[in-house]
This record gives structure tokens, sequence and C-alpha cells, in this order.
């Protein structure tokens, strides 16, 4: 269902001083999509973690949806970050995605409470049983410390194979990628939540990446996607070298700081606001964006 180029976006805030973010800038996002669809991207996640979903309160959040499907126009799908570590609370979400039109919906496993693989089973389980739209399952340890182990994440899909259509995997174990195709199939989408290392993801089976580096640099991330798609390998590894000082260059400093830095360079007059506890990257992380968008060839 999902596949090549798809950006976590970042969400404008209006520019309150000192690179505070303020209100939700409708018009630089609704631009952004544009801009988005019409470099090659063939999705986009709308209130993930790059678009700092933790900031937003749930009206906000699902405004941010409408927003973007209502600019995508079904040109592409829009997926809605809606996980959350309450089940009740994340079923209620998936509700509130579906109502304001989302394609699918991007769930990460309990965060905070650490649940067991049963527990993470049961929450899923629990989704599935009245999910009103397909679910892209959000594996990032690094943030939720909670970690879908292949084995979970094959008896999940399994389980319901009309409600789980992909994963977003963010764990940076490579062999999961052969391990869920062993046990799931070749069907089932796989996508990298690394752009470092989605040339191995997708020469393993992957079908794409859902990307940070994709809103600085989408028809970059687009072509190489497409490349890795049509088996030119000699290609895909040519954009690779030239994006990969900025796939590093991303997580400079706290995420999203760098790449809204990026943003602004690319797009001059994009909002540079980033909510609270988030702050502006460091001179250092700056200057690291600053040179591999020179490599990349964007500056």
């Amino acid at each position: 269902m999902f596949s090549g180029s798809i950006p976590a976006l970042v969400t404008p805030f209006a520019y309150m001083g000192d690179h505070r973010g303020g209100a939700f800038d409708e018009d630089a996002f609704r631009a952004l999509v544009d801009w988005q669809i019409g470099e090659g991207s063939t999705g986009l996640v709308a209130c993930g973690t790059t678009g700092e979903a933790a900031t937003m309160p749930k009206e906000e959040h699902f405004r941010v949806v409408r927003v973007c499907v209502d600019q995508a126009k079904g040109r592409v799908p829009v997926i809605a970050g809606a996980g959350s570590n309450d089940t009740s609370v994340a079923t209620e979400n998936l509700r509130a995605a579906a109502d304001a039109g989302a394609d699918a919906a991007l769930m990460v496993p309990p965060y905070y409470n650490r649940p067991s693989q049963e527990g993470i089973y049961r929450h899923f389980a629990m989704l599935a049983e009245a999910a009103p739209l397909p679910i892209v399952l959000y594996n990032v340890p690094g943030r939720t410390v909670t970690d879908i182990q292949p084995t979970t994440l094959i008896r999940i899909v399994t389980a319901f194979p009309d409600v789980f259509v992909a994963v977003k995997d963010a764990s940076g174990v490579l062999p999961r990628v052969s391990q869920h195709r062993a046990g799931i199939g070749p069907d089932f989408s796989q996508l990298s939540g690394n752009d470092d290392l989605a040339l191995a993801f997708n020469a393993m089976g992957g079908t794409g990446c859902i990307s940070v580096t994709a809103n600085v640099a989408p028809r970059l991330c687009a072509e190489f996607q497409a490349a890795c798609a049509a088996g030119e390998g000699a290609r895909a590894l040519a954009l690779h070298d030239q994006l990969f000082p900025l796939h590093d260059a991303m997580f400079a400093d706290a995420s999203p700081g760098p790449v809204k830095y990026a943003m602004a360079r690319v797009r001059p007059g994009f909002p540079e606001g980033l909510r609270m506890p988030m702050t502006w990257p460091s001179q250092a992380a700056r200057a690291a964006v600053d040179s591999a968008l020179a490599h990349a060839g964007l500056a």
C-alpha cells in the first residue's frame, strides 16, 4: 500500500521570537504539501514526531491532519500520526484520524508504560477490533523504549492482515527486514524509519522510507527511492552518497531543530518556530547542515 519517499512533515508554526513557535501556520503548511507532491513524494505523514505532535492538543493535531488531507486532494495518501501509550486514547485517535480523512494511521507501541510483548500485542489487537482505517505500525524503540520484536510484529500482522498494512521500522536492526519477510511474506510494506539505512533496508526487501531528509530534499529522496525500486543499484548508491551527510546532519542536534533550520535555508521565509521544549540547533549543528546542503547541491 505504501512505498517510495514519504516525508514525515515538519509543522510550520508562527515565529514568536527567539525561534519559539506559536500558532499553526496553515498557509505555510499548504504550500509545503504542494511542494512535496510536486517534487515526487509518494505519501505524506502529518503530525509524526518530526511534526512536533507531542506539543499539540488533540483539536489542533487533527486540524493539521485535515489541512494536509484537504491540500493533498487525493494526489498521494496521507498517514496521520495517532499513537498513544493509553490504548483507549489511541482508539479515539484512530477515529479522529479517520474523521479527518487520513488514508492510514501511524501508531507506535505504548511508550513509558513499557508493556511486555504480550501487552504490545493486546494493545494492537484492541485497536484492530474497530479500526476505521489501515494502520502503519511504527517501531522506534529509541524514543518509546518499547520494542516490537519480530515475532510479535508477525503475530500482529498475521492476526489482522487487513488492518496492519505496513511498518515504519526505526529499530536500526536490518536483519528484521528479512525476518518480517519470512514471517509475513514479500507483499507486506516495510518502510525504513532511518534515512541513513534506507539503501540497505531496500536491498533487503524494503519498499521505501518515511523520511526526515525528504522534508528538505524531496526530489533527491524520491529519485533515490525510484532508483531502488527499479533495481538501479549504481544510481541508488550515488544518490545515497549525495544525501548521506544530510541524513547525518538532520540529527546533529535534537530533531526537528536541524530540519527546521534546513527548511529555512532551502525555502526562504519558511517559519523557523519550534515549540518548547525543542530549541534552535547549535551553531555546530547549523554548520553541519550548511555543509551537507552544499554537498547535496541544495545550497
